[in-house]
């Protein structure tokens, strides 16, 4: 373990061994000269990673049993020795300079207490891309729009000052979306966020569309929890209507998105957008009338 360590990398864990150890190779190969240490916090695996944390002098391995990464990423910046805390998740690979990025952006401005990366989806085969992945290529993680228009950074790729977390406090549970709830109570203390494009991270996209759709029943069901009153739900049956159509007022962005190429590939990425945006409608339309947001937003160990 590095002595004072300027990164705190702060790495939740659930059933994830093989991509853990593409993380943390990834990590040690930074080629950087700035200290850091890694803290894998396993959240009630079936075989703790002892072995692929082991293999890295720089990082070590904790445990947190309440369920959720919110909880297990509190316990690892709880722990952390760092004066900037770096959140990724286990299945992320971060792409050479990912710690420099940080560092020095943070170095260079201090009125800035957190920073949001890129996240770009990593394809099984680079030549065709699945319609799942070309997808997220384009929606899946709109990282500058989340900084940027909604105020929060995504935890698979953000880094805050140690201090700031300190200020804010720890993510919430399962029950919440917790960057987003974390980002608002940060902003609401007046810490200033910035979207760093050069930090960037990989990611598998979702292996099949049952995975793609757990994901946002959990989004769906925690934005339900939060509905309040007839007014309420009325505006949540507007919003549920104006998701359906909305893949129309994204046909331009599909356009002109280089992230992906192709025709063929774009078709294949329109086509997962529009089943996606009618299962989020349906869900939404459905808890008008059956409710049970619960159920939808504890689906995460379900992934």
């Amino acid at each position: 373990m590095p002595p004072e360590p300027r990164i705190s990398v702060v790495i939740p864990h659930l059933n994830q061994p093989r991509t853990l150890a593409r993380c943390l190779a990834a990590l040690a190969a930074q080629g950087t000269a700035i200290p850091f240490e890694a803290i894998v916090v396993d959240n009630g695996s079936a075989r703790p990673p002892d072995a692929e944390v082991a293999a890295h002098p720089f990082a070590r391995l904790a445990a947190e049993p309440s369920p959720g990464p919110g909880p297990a990423r509190s316990r690892g910046a709880r722990l952390a020795r760092g004066d900037i805390l770096a959140f990724i998740d286990a299945d992320c690979v971060p792409r050479p300079g990912w710690l420099a990025a940080i560092m020095g952006f943070l170095d260079a401005h201090p009125e800035i207490g957190v920073i949001g990366g890129d996240v770009r989806i990593a394809p099984a085969d680079p030549a065709r891309l699945t319609a799942i992945e070309a997808y997220e290529s384009i929606w899946g993680y709109r990282m500058k729009l989340y900084v940027e228009r909604d105020g929060y950074a995504a935890t698979c790729n953000m880094a805050v000052r140690a201090s700031v977390f300190a200020a804010v406090g720890d993510f919430a549970g399962i029950g919440v979306a917790e960057d987003v709830d974390w980002g608002r109570r940060a902003r609401a203390l007046g810490v200033r966020m910035a979207y760093l494009p050069q930090m960037v991270v990989e990611t598998p996209a979702r292996e099949s569309f049952a995975e793609l759709a757990r994901k946002w029943d959990r989004h769906v069901g925690h934005d339900f929890a939060t509905v309040r009153g007839i007014g309420g739900r009325l505006r949540w049956g507007l919003r549920a209507l104006a998701v359906a159509v909305s893949p129309l007022a994204e046909i331009a962005r599909l356009i002109r998105s280089d992230r992906i190429r192709g025709a063929g590939t774009r078709a294949r990425a329109f086509a997962c957008l529009l089943r996606i945006r009618l299962h989020r409608a349906r869900r939404m339309l459905s808890l008008l009338v059956h409710g049970d947001a619960a159920r939808l937003h504890a689906r995460w160990r379900q992934t």
